[in-house]
This record gives C-alpha cells, sequence and structure tokens, in this order.
C-alpha cells in the first residue's frame, strides 16, 4: 500500500495532499514546484523580451487577484519559503518552446486539458524562469515584483502522473480541494510503522517561516488559512491585514510538542522535518511541525465557502458541496442528493469493483505460483537433461571404449601372427642352413681324402646328398613370408566429423512414446482395479493425454475408460471373479501412440461389502465400520450395501442382533433407485423375503407369496443367496433354505438392501464363499 500513499513528484509519503481535476493527488508543496506561470501579454513575445517585459508587467499588476493565497501572502516570494519561487526559479527554458505555450494557454480556457510533458523538465511539467529583480532594489522589493508579475499571470498545472492540465483559478492551488481522507490514511500509516523516516525531534519554540534573518526569529501569529507562521515583521510585509489578507484569520502559534511526541514520530512533526528539503518545502507543512502533537482529524470543508462543511452531494458535477452552494453558487439547479446516502452508494461501488480486483488479484497469486512451479519444472527439467545429456555422451564414450578394446585385439592378433609366421621361418632356415653347412663341412674333408677307391665308394651318395640340399633352397624360401607393415587402416575420419557436428536437434512433434505400466502400483480390490502408468524417461515428445482401455472381463472387446492426463486410475463396479485385460496410450496434437503392455486383473472371488451411509435413509444409524444397522423410527427404512452386482454367484448373511416386539425385517436386493421409506419388496426396485418370529413371505411390487413356517428370533442369521449365473434369488435362515427359490428370471444390476425399524438390529458378514452343502428348502404355506 506504501506506493498508493507516496507523491508522484517528491516521490515521499504525502503531505497535505489536494485532488487535481483528473482525481490524481499531489502534495501542496510539490504542486507549487510544478505549477506553470505564462504571463499576460507573453504568447506572442520571444524569449529575448520576456525579462524586461516581465518587469515592465510587475508595477502595473499589483492590485490583480493572486495567483494562490500562499503566493499572494509571501511564501511563494521568499527565498526562506521556498515553495513557489523555489519551483519556479528552478525551471529552465521555459521560453524556447513558443508553441507548447500557446497550446497550454488555450487549453486553461476550459479548465482542463492534456499536454504532453517537456523532455527537458525532470518531472515532466514546464516551469517558465522566475522574473529577476531590477538591480540594486532591495530583497523585500524583489519579493513584491516577483508576486507582481506572478498576480498577472495565466497558470496552470500539470499532472505528473497523466499529463493532463488544469487552470488555476484567482484562488491558486486553494482552489483545489484537500485530500484529508488520505491524510488521514497517511497519518494512520505512519503511525503504525511506529516511527516516520527522517523524523527529527521538533524544535521548542515556533520560529518564521520567511525570515531571512539568520537564526530565523520566533513565530508571533499562525494564519489559519495560509498555514504559514508569520514572526512580527513579516506579518507586516507580507501579511498585512488588508486587502484580500483582511478576512485571513491569525491566531497564537501553537505550543511546541511534548518530547514523548516527537519520540512518537507524530505524522506532524514528521511534516515539518521532511518539507525542509528542495523546493518541496512547505509553509503548511513547517506549521504542522512546530505545532506537534496530535491533533484532531480535519475534515474537508467546502473552497468557495470557507468554514462550511459539506452537506450534499452534486450528481452532476460529482462533487461534495455546501448549502451555501445550492443557494446562491454554481450548483443551486444542478441535481444533487444527501451526501449520506452518495457514500454509502459509492462505497458499495468500490466494495464492488474491489471484488473484481480481488479476483484478478487471486488469478494473479495463482499465475505466480504457476510461474514458480515452472521455475522449478525448469530446474528439475535441465538437471534431467543434464543428466541425459551425460548419459548419453558415456554411452558414446563406453560404445568408443568397447569398440577401441575390439580394434586393439585385431591388431593384437595381427601382430601375433606375423610374429608366428617370422619365427617358424627364422627356425626353419636355421635348421636348414645348419644341416647344408654341415654336409658342406663333411663333403670338403671327403675332397681332401687321397684315397679314390674310398672316395667313389661315397661319391655318389654325396653327390645325391649335395643335389637334394640344394633342391630344398627352393624359389622363395629365402624371401619373408610376411611383411612388417600392419595392413590395417582405421577410417576415423567420419566419425571425427560426426562427433564435431554432435548438437541439439528441433525435434518435429511427434507421436508419444508407449508408455509403462508401473506393475507395483497396479493392484485389485474387491470388484474395482486400479491401473497406474508413466512416461518413459528422456522423451522429448509432448503428452497431452492418456486413454485406458478395459475389456469386458470375458475376452471381449475393448473400450475405453478413462481419457485424461492423469496417470493413476480406478474403474469401480467391476464383475466379481473376472478376469479384465487393460493398456493404455498416449496422444498429443500430432496423433495417438502405440499400445502399452497388456496387464492382467483378476478380480475378487467373493464380495467384501459393507452398509452404505450414503444411500440409507436418515433413520437408518450405521455402527461397527457400516456393518452393524438399526433404525430410530418404527416405521421400515432401507439401506443399501455398497457392493453392486451384474455376473456371477454371490452369498452374504445377516446376524440378527435384536428381535424385539416382533417386528418385520425385510432381506434382499434392490435397485440404486428403491424407495427408502417403505418396507423393501413394496415397489417395483425391490426382491425381498420379510419374516417375523413365525414364519416368511417373499415379496415383490407389493405381491406377497410363498408363506413359509419358520421365523427369526435374536440370533438368527439370515443368509441370501443371489446366483446371477442362474438369475434366480434364494433365501436361508440359519442354514436351512427358507422356501422354494424366491425369484427367477433376475437380471441387471443389484445391490445389498435391507429394511427394519427400530425393534431390530443386524450386522451384516460378508466375503463368504457360495454354500454348497445348505440344508433342503422348507415346504411353503401356500
Amino acid at each position: 500500500m506504501e506506493e498508493e500513499l507516496k507523491c508522484p513528484v517528491c516521490g515521499s509519503l504525502f503531505r497535505e495532499p489536494i485532488i487535481l481535476p483528473c482525481s490524481h493527488n499531489v502534495c501542496l508543496p510539490c504542486a507549487r514546484t510544478i505549477a506553470v506561470q505564462t504571463p499576460d501579454g507573453e504568447q506572442h513575445l520571444p524569449p529575448p523580451l520576456l525579462h524586461s517585459r516581465g518587469s515592465a508587467l510587475s508595477a502595473s499588476a499589483a492590485a490583480a487577484p493572486p495567483l494562490d493565497q500562499e503566493a499572494a501572502a509571501g511564501p511563494a516570494c521568499s527565498g526562506a519559503g521556498g515553495s513557489a519561487a523555489g519551483g519556479l526559479g528552478g525551471g529552465a527554458g521555459g521560453g524556447s518552446d513558443h508553441a507548447d505555450k500557446l497550446s497550454l494557454y488555450s487549453e486553461t480556457d476550459s479548465g482542463y486539458g492534456s499536454y504532453t510533458p517537456s523532455l527537458k523538465s525532470p518531472n515532466g511539467v514546464r516551469v517558465l524562469p522566475m522574473v529577476p529583480a531590477p538591480p540594486g532594489s532591495s530583497a523585500a522589493a524583489a519579493r513584491g515584483a516577483a508576486c507582481s508579475s506572478l498576480s498577472s499571470s495565466s497558470s496552470s498545472i500539470t499532472c505528473p502522473q497523466c499529463h493532463r492540465s488544469a487552470s488555476l483559478d484567482h484562488r491558486g492551488l486553494r482552489g483545489f480541494q484537500r485530500n484529508r481522507l488520505l491524510e488521514a490514511i497517511v497519518q494512520r500509516y505512519q503511525q503504525g510503522r511506529g516511527a516516520a523516516p527522517g523524523a527529527s525531534a521538533a524544535a521548542a519554540v515556533a520560529i518564521c517561516q520567511l525570515c531571512d534573518r539568520t537564526p530565523p526569529e520566533p513565530a508571533a501569529t499562525l494564519c489559519e488559512q495560509c498555514d504559514v507562521l508569520y514572526c512580527a515583521a513579516c506579518q507586516l510585509k507580507c501579511h498585512p491585514s488588508r486587502g484580500p489578507f483582511a478576512k485571513h484569520r491569525l491566531v497564537q502559534p501553537p505550543p511546541p510538542p511534548a518530547p514523548s511526541e516527537v519520540a512518537s514520530g507524530s505524522p506532524s512533526s514528521v511534516q515539518g522535518a521532511s518539507s525542509g528539503s528542495g523546493g518541496c518545502k512547505s509553509p503548511g507543512a513547517s506549521a504542522a511541525g512546530a505545532a506537534g502533537g496530535s491533533t484532531a482529524r480535519k475534515y474537508p470543508t467546502c473552497p468557495e465557502h470557507e468554514m462550511e462543511n459539506y452537506s450534499m452531494y452534486c450528481l452532476g458535477c460529482r462533487t461534495p458541496v455546501c448549502y451555501l452552494c445550492l443557494e446562491e453558487g454554481r450548483h443551486s439547479k444542478h441535481e444533487v442528493k444527501p451526501l449520506g446516502a452518495m457514500w454509502k452508494q459509492h462505497k458499495a461501488q468500490l466494495s464492488q469493483a474491489l471484488n473484481g480486483v480481488s479476483d484478478k488479484a487471486k488469478e494473479a497469486k495463482e499465475f505466480l505460483v504457476q510461474l514458480k512451479n515452472i521455475l522449478q519444472q525448469i530446474q528439475e527439467n535441465g538437471l534431467d537433461y543434464e543428466a541425459c545429456l551425460v548419459a548419453q555422451c558415456d554411452a558414446l564414450v563406453d560404445a568408443l571404449t568397447r569398440q577401441k578394446a575390439k580394434l586393439l585385439t585385431k591388431v593384437t592378433k595381427e601382430r601375433e601372427h606375423k610374429l608366428k609366421m617370422v619365427w617358424d621361418q627364422i627356425n626353419h632356415c636355421t635348421l636348414k642352413l645348419r644341416q647344408s653347412t654341415g654336409l658342406m663341412e663333411y663333403c670338403l674333408e671327403v675332397i681332401k681324402e687321397n684315397d679314390p677307391a674310398g672316395f667313389l665308394q661315397i661319391s655318389d651318395a654325396l653327390i645325391k646328398r649335395v643335389q637334394v640340399s640344394q633342391e630344398q633352397w627352393v624359389k622363395g624360401a629365402l624371401e619373408p613370408k610376411v611383411s612388417a607393415e600392419f595392413e590395417l587402416t582405421l577410417d576415423s575420419e567420419p566419425l571425427l566429423q560426426a562427433i564435431h557436428q554432435l548438437d541439439f536437434i528441433q525435434m518435429k512433434c511427434r507421436v508419444p512414446p508407449v508408455p509403462l505400466l508401473q506393475l507395483e502400483k497396479c493392484c485389485t480390490r474387491n470388484n474395482s482395479v486400479t491401473l497406474a502408468w508413466r512416461t518413459p524417461p528422456f522423451t522429448h515428445s509432448p503428452v497431452d493425454g492418456y486413454i485406458l482401455e478395459l475389456d469386458d472381463g470375458d475376452g471381449g472387446q475393448f473400450r475405453e475408460v478413462y481419457v485424461g492426463k492423469e496417470t493413476l486410475c480406478t474403474i469401480d463396479g467391476l464383475h466379481f471373479n473376472s478376469t479384465y485385460n487393460a493398456r493404455v496410450k498416449a496422444f498429443n496434437s500430432s496423433g495417438v501412440g502405440p499400445y502399452s503392455k497388456t496387464v492382467v486383473l483378476q478380480t475378487s472371488d467373493v464380495a467384501w461389502f459393507t452398509f452404505d451411509p450414503n444411500s440409507g435413509h436418515r433413520d437408518i444409524i450405521l455402527s461397527n465400520d457400516n456393518q452393524t444397522a438399526t433404525c430410530s423410527s418404527y416405521d421400515d427404512r432401507v439401506v443399501l450395501g455398497t457392493a453392486a452386482f451384474s455376473k456371477g454367484a454371490h452369498y452374504w448373511e445377516l446376524h440378527v442382533d435384536r428381535y424385539d416386539n416382533h417386528p418385520d425385517p425385510a432381506f434382499g436386493v434392490a435397485r440404486a433407485s428403491v424407495a427408502k421409506d417403505m418396507m423393501l419388496g413394496k415397489d417395483d426396485k425391490a426382491w425381498a423375503m420379510y419374516v417375523d418370529n413365525n414364519r416368511s413371505w417373499f415379496m415383490h411390487c407389493n405381491s406377497h407369496t410363498n408363506r413359509t413356517e419358520g421365523g427369526v428370533c435374536k440370533g438368527a442369521t439370515v443368509g441370501v443367496l443371489l446366483d446371477l449365473n442362474k438369475h434366480t434369488l434364494t433365501f436361508f435362515i440359519n442354514g436351512q433354505q427358507q422356501g422354494p427359490t424366491a425369484f427367477s428370471h433376475v437380471d441387471g444390476v443389484f445391490m445389498p438392501a435391507l429394511s427394519l425399524n427400530r425393534n431390530v438390529q443386524v450386522t451384516l458378514h460378508t466375503g463368504l464363499e457360495v454354500p454348497t452343502n445348505l440344508g433342503r428348502p422348507k415346504l411353503s404355506g401356500n
């Protein structure tokens, strides 16, 4: 809320806020700094004539109405006041854009218009330079000349927020209404914060706000209309008791604040302390600072009729008015309504508008939560994608490592093969060489012998051996069988290019992949099944939703049982003791993906159920985890079970815990829409056996048949056998079949049902196997 309480000009909390015609607010001291002064007759003068023309006009316009009551009183013209004078003197370049001045002045005729702010002004509003004092004149004469020039000017103010301009009348800025409500809110806000920023101890004595002396003189009077403190000398010079000031009320200065009030940071003292900054210093704020302490809240009064409170609301002008405005003012012929009624009406309108803003704020909060969730998802997805990238690169490195090992194995085998071949050739050649060398040495020794006969005896054999030895060195025998070079060339260039080109690609939207069934989360309970699945990891295709299909439990065709974004689904109301096949597929804007694997689910062989508290009559009382039922009424009331049967054989029992005054409880089955406020079997939605302490009857559509002897008492057990394979309904009492088969041709969906009154209490027993050794039926009486 603090931003709503800050002035758009100075950026601080509002001090004496006034309401501009565009409904925006601005501090009164700040308003003085952004007021635009356009001297009469200056619109068509070139910039060099501005100062001389202004000084010439100052003497002739002394009796003209003032721009502002504060300006006429002196603060706007005083160097010590530092308000309007500081604002006017602080403007620069007011005469360079002649067209802007003309357009702004023409809009002030209507009192309200639009204005494009000058880029040369820091606050977006053009401020004309102040008229200088003639050479050699005193400070007081200079202030008088400045005030005369201001009073001879046409003035307007431009809103710093919407840049619309509005003209000032003879009352100046005091013609705008004071926003007392905003002042009170700012005061409460400052008090709520405990201490206002920039607050300092107030002066022990109220001082004059217009003195040129150092230090300033103590204040002697306070003007209630100007809200300015004057010493005696400044009051005579700047606020004489004549002319427009004759009606102003001068009072004694307020007492200084107590130390506790100063320490508590009262809003008035804060205003006085903080108003001493630059051109935003306000005489009213200083007076409030001198006053100090907590004062009663001031309610706004009529600016045209001072001291008159608002009493009515003008519908045409959309503003509060006093009774004098209705009698003699410009609102005399306007349509008005009581102030209180319009206050309530506008409060209601504001509250209604706030509801819409509140809804939008709620949507914005939800949107922020969504954005924060997106941030979290981005973090999580970023980590996932980083892990995916690392895994993919690691997989590439692993594949390359494995391929490297394979290639090294090939090189090793080739090297070993070559070495083996060379070593074999070396060994073979060495052996032959040794044999040939020995033969050569032997032959040489034989040749040296001089015995012809002995030589001829062995010469033929030696010649053959030498020839054979020579023939062993055939062509190629002395050439290496393998080369020292390895004829293995690894072409890695394509792979290197592929690695360098490895990058992310913009995946086109494809159909989603096959969902993965989470078998550990798939289960069955009674006659319901629960299935869970998920999207495969590292999937780039978006998924808009899933389609879950289930067969009929008898090997029939699949049918859709769920379509949505959830990944967990429970299907109720299936057949007991049946086997169902389920599968799921995903879809997106590109189409439907393939089916998942089929999962087989088996429902329970027997039914486990309780009484249904939602379907029973309001007089039914359930206990023991909804397994025991009784009634608070003397009339018969119906309660159903939580299970529904359409297939198979099912058996359950009801134990009579209490049986008083011979009531007629009824046991059987019914449709979900059976009447709950009458005995079971009286309408066409129920098939039942009602029984007393002596006999029983079967009943459907209020038709009583097959009276059978034998009733119930406390401790008795009533069994119900619903065989939808044979489409029959049979009843038992204490293990003995009661009468013949009660109903045949039973087909559809049935729920266990019971009707009883307050004299009976029964407990339900389920999950029982279908009995095969029950007693023979009793004969019926008719």
